[in-house]
């Protein structure tokens, strides 16, 4: 399943075409998935940049072409050499790819090309070569160590800034221990203050139930400026409004959050002012 096949899912459940979602999943990848209803799509280019957590499992003995399970297998290392392979040298070598690194992206991926997503290009028969990108490891911990039939698996944790493969994470993994390695499993546990434990299974979705308040999102995603009724009524009208002191150290957007706690919209600093950037309907915003 895709993650655009979760959000038709939804529209049908929701009864309403006004569906998005903050981040594609791989089709062969679990977990969690957040979905915008309604105004609360207008939330979700926010939601895109925060980092991710993830549950994976890294088998080493052989690379594929797509750097995952459904790729076709590159030449396998010798079964010895991999059942040589030590914990601490795995450990290591994970350390090595952890913190501010240089990452270039798996060539079949969303990465755009010249106008065009690269594993759009690979199925066309092109050779794609994407540019090294600057992302941020925070966490790259080995939690178990599984021999199989002439591989090694690895579960790990992987937390990251958003933009980072996890796929290319194991390529350079397996390449840095000169054996291969790619990716069998991928599940993701957390966007920024979202997490998967908070999240409904979709069969048997109760959209109703499950959704959150718009100030309840926003409050998880951006820095929050609390407003009078006079404010709020203000920005809705598209005046902009003195910034409270509260919003003196913040540089990007803010959520303005009014009176019985209803998002109001997205606002930013223009000097001494908060000019909108994002309006939410007073009903939806409730």
């Amino acid at each position: 399943m895709t993650s655009h096949d979760v959000v038709a899912r939804i529209r049908r459940l929701a009864g309403t075409r006004k569906v998005g979602h903050a981040g594609t999943l791989d089709p062969m990848a679990t977990g969690l998935l957040v979905i915008g209803v309604d105004s609360a799509t207008r939330l979700l280019h926010h939601l895109v940049g925060l980092d991710k957590e993830y549950l994976a499992t890294v088998r080493l003995g052989w690379g594929t072409t797509t750097d995952d399970a459904e790729g076709e297998a590159l030449p396998a290392a010798s079964a010895d050499v991999v059942a040589a392979i030590e914990r601490d040298l795995v450990i290591d070598r994970m350390a090595a790819l952890t913190g501010v690194i240089e990452q270039v992206p798996s060539a079949v991926s969303a990465v755009k090309v010249d106008g065009k997503r690269a594993y759009q290009r690979v199925r066309e028969g092109e050779q794609v070569e994407l540019k090294a990108r600057t992302v941020t490891v925070a966490a790259f911990e080995l939690l178990d160590v599984r021999p199989g039939d002439g591989c090694l698996d690895l579960d790990v944790r992987v937390a990251c800034s958003s933009g980072t493969y996890v796929r290319a994470l194991a390529r350079d993994l397996g390449a840095a221990l000169d054996v291969g390695g790619h990716l069998t499993a991928l599940r993701r546990t957390r966007i920024g203050r979202f997490d998967v434990a908070e999240a409904g299974e979709l069969e048997g979705f109760d959209v109703a139930a499950r959704r959150l308040s718009p100030s309840d999102a926003a409050r998880r995603t951006l820095p929050v400026v609390e407003i009078g009724a006079d404010a709020a009524r203000d920005l809705r009208h598209g005046k902009r409004i003195a910034a409270p002191a509260d919003a003196d150290a913040v540089a990007g957007p803010m959520a303005a959050i009014g009176p019985q706690d209803v998002l109001v919209a997205i606002v930013e600093r223009r000097g001494p002012q908060l000019k909108v950037v994002t309006g939410f309907p007073a009903e939806e915003g409730a």
